[in-house]
C-alpha cells in the first residue's frame, strides 16, 4: 500500500482575518497536466516545508493551485497604482492568489502566492495564466538578488501547468510559487485610503504590526512608520543602483512597504554604465531609467505620504509638514547608504569629504566610455593587488582612468595595514556574476523549448556571485555590442 506524502503548511493568515475589504476570496483555475520545473530547496528548508512532499504530485498540485492546502485562505488582494505616472483607483491581484502566511524557522510571517493562476476579479480583460519564460525569469532574478544581498520577493517553485497560452504566439504556462515578507504595497494604501478612512486606519495598523512593531509606542505611530518605509526603500534603492540593477516599471504598486523588491517584469542588469538606460519597451520616455530610480522612488513614496496624512493629524496642515520633513529627507538617507557602499566597493575603510567628487570622476569616466559596471568594479581589486591591466583594458583610452587610480589607491591603501586585505574585501562585494541579459535570455528559450540545463546551470553561478570559479569565464563576460545596442525587456506576461 502506497503512502501518500502531504506537505503540511502551519498556515496563520492575518491579512484575511484583519482586512476585510482588501481581498476577493477566489480559487485558482485548475491546471490540466501540472509540473514541477524548479523548486527553491533552500527557501523550502527556510519555511519548514517538507521538500520530498513539495516534488510529490499532492505537492505540485499545491504549488500550481489545483489543490488548496488545510488552513489556507486563498484570496485576491486589492490595490491601486499610478502606473507611468497615471492613477488606476483598482488593479488588484488579477492573476495571483495570497494562499496564506506561514512562520519560518527565524519566526518571520511570510506570504505564500501562486502568480499565473488565473483570471481573478480585478484580472481587466486579462486571462490570469502566466508563461514558462517570464515565471523562470523572476525565480531566477530573485534568486540572484538574495545572493547579492538585496531584499527581494522569492520563487518556492515554478510548475508548468501543461497547457498553452496565447501571446505573441502559442507559449507553454506556468504558476510561479511566490514568497514575500507581504504583499502590501504603496498601491494597498492608496487603495484603501481611496475607500474607507476606517479601512485605512486598520490597513497601517496591521502593516505597523506585522513590518514595525517597534513604532507602534512612537508619539505618532503613523509619521514614525512613514519614516520607517522611507529608510526601507532608501536602502533597497541604493542597493539597486551599487549592483546596476534596473527595475523596468517602478509604479506605486509595485513598491513593496517591506523594502523588498518585487515584480520581476521588465528587469534587468545594466552592462556597460549609463544612467540613461532603459530596457523595457514601453518605458519610451525613460521615467524608470536607471539613473532615476532614486528620484522615481521618492515621488512614490510621497504618494505613500499622501495616503497617511489623516492618520497622521486631525487636521492636514498640522499633517503636511511633518510628512513632508520625512518625505524629504529620502535623498540624504539614499546617499550615506549609496556611499557607504560606493566606499565598500572601492575599499575605502572610511569617509572623506571629497569621496564624492572621486567616485563621480569614476563614473563619468565609465560613462564616457562606455565601460562595463560589473567588470570594472571587480577588476579593482587586481589594480589594488598591483595588476592594472584588467581594468585598463576596459577603457578605449585608458589615460583618464590612469590619473584617477593614483588618487584612489591613495585613500584605499593608506593607513592599510594589510593591502591584499583590502582587495578581498573589495571582491566581497563587487560580484564577479550577475544575470547577464544575454545568459538570461539563452536559458530561457531553451527553458520554453522543454531544456532546462542551461537555466539551472546559471542557477547555480549566480548562487555565489563574488566567488570566482574556473570554468565559468563566459558567465562573467557582458554581451556583446549588437546584443546589448538592441536588447529590450518586456512586462512579464
Amino acid at each position: 500500500m502506497s503512502v501518500v506524502i502531504r506537505p503540511q503548511f502551519d498556515f496563520d493568515n492575518s491579512y484575511v482575518r484583519e482586512m476585510e475589504g482588501l481581498f476577493e476570496h477566489w480559487q485558482a483555475t485548475q491546471a490540466p497536466a501540472p509540473r514541477l520545473l524548479a523548486l527553491n530547496t533552500d527557501l523550502a528548508g527556510e519555511l519548514d516545508l517538507d521538500i520530498e512532499a513539495l516534488r510529490s504530485p499532492e505537492g505540485v498540485a499545491v504549488l500550481v493551485g489545483n489543490v488548496v492546502p488545510d488552513g489556507a485562505s486563498p484570496v485576491a488582494q486589492a490595490y491601486a497604482g499610478h502606473q507611468f505616472g497615471g492613477f488606476s483607483p483598482r488593479l488588484g491581484d488579477g492573476r495571483a492568489l495570497l494562499l496564506g502566511e506561514v512562520l519560518d524557522v527565524q519566526g518571520n510571517r511570510r506570504d505564500i502566492h501562486l502568480k499565473g493562476s488565473g483570471r481573478t476579479p480585478f484580472a481587466r480583460g486579462g486571462d490570469g495564466k502566466a508563461a514558462v519564460g517570464p515565471m523562470l525569469r523572476e525565480h531566477l532574478i530573485g534568486e540572484a538578488m538574495h545572493a547579492l544581498g538585496i531584499p527581494t520577493t522569492r520563487a518556492l517553485a515554478v510548475v508548468a501547468t501543461g497547457e498553452m497560452i496565447h501571446r505573441e504566439g502559442m507559449l507553454p504556462g506556468a504558476v510561479l510559487a511566490r514568497v514575500a515578507a507581504s504583499h502590501l504595497r504603496v498601491g494597498t494604501f492608496q487603495y484603501a485610503a481611496n475607500r474607507d478612512p476606517q479601512l485605512l486606519r486598520r490597513l497601517a495598523d496591521h502593516a505597523i504590526a506585522r513590518h514595525a512593531p517597534s513604532v507602534a509606542d512612537a508619539d505618532n505611530p503613523y509619521l514614525a512608520y512613514f519614516e520607517h518605509v522611507v529608510e526601507a526603500q532608501a536602502s533597497l534603492i541604493a542597493k539597486w543602483m551599487l549592483v546596476g540593477f534596473i527595475h523596468g516599471v517602478m509604479n506605486t504598486d509595485n513598491m513593496t512597504i517591506s523594502g523588498e523588491t518585487i515584480d520581476y517584469g521588465p528587469c534587468a542588469f545594466m552592462d556597460a554604465y549609463d544612467p540613461a538606460t532603459v530596457f523595457s519597451s514601453i518605458d519610451h520616455a525613460g521615467r524608470y531609467a536607471f539613473g532615476n530610480q532614486p528620484h522615481i522612488a521618492q515621488w512614490n513614496l510621497a504618494r505613500l505620504g499622501e495616503t497617511l496624512l489623516p492618520l497622521i493629524a486631525d487636521e492636514p496642515d498640522a499633517a503636511i509638514g511633518p510628512a513632508t520633513d520625512v518625505l524629504h529627507s529620502f535623498p540624504e538617507r539614499f546617499l550615506v547608504h549609496w556611499q557607504a557602499g560606493m566606499r565598500a566597493k572601492l575599499g575605502l575603510a572610511d569617509a572623506h569629504d571629497d569621496d564624492l567628487v572621486m567616485i563621480d570622476d569614476l563614473l563619468a569616466l565609465m560613462h564616457a566610455q562606455r565601460v562595463d559596471h560589473t567588470s570594472l568594479f571587480r577588476s579593482l581589486s587586481a589594480v589594488v593587488g598591483g595588476d592594472a591591466e584588467p581594468a585598463r583594458a576596459l577603457f578605449s583610452d585608458p589615460a583618464p582612468f590612469d590619473a584617477w587610480v593614483p588618487r584612489w589607491l591613495d585613500r584605499a591603501t593608506s593607513g592599510a595595514a594589510d593591502i591584499a586585505a583590502v582587495a578581498v574585501a573589495m571582491d566581497r562585494v563587487n560580484p564577479i556574476y550577475i544575470p547577464r541579459n544575454h545568459l538570461v535570455e539563452e536559458a530561457l528559450a531553451a527553458a520554453t523549448e522543454g531544456d532546462l540545463e542551461p537555466f539551472d546551470a546559471l542557477m547555480a553561478v549566480l548562487a555565489a556571485p563574488f566567488d570566482a570559479r574556473p570554468g565559468l569565464e563566459r558567465y562573467a563576460e557582458p554581451a556583446t555590442p549588437a546584443f546589448a545596442g538592441g536588447y529590450q525587456t518586456f512586462c512579464g506576461t
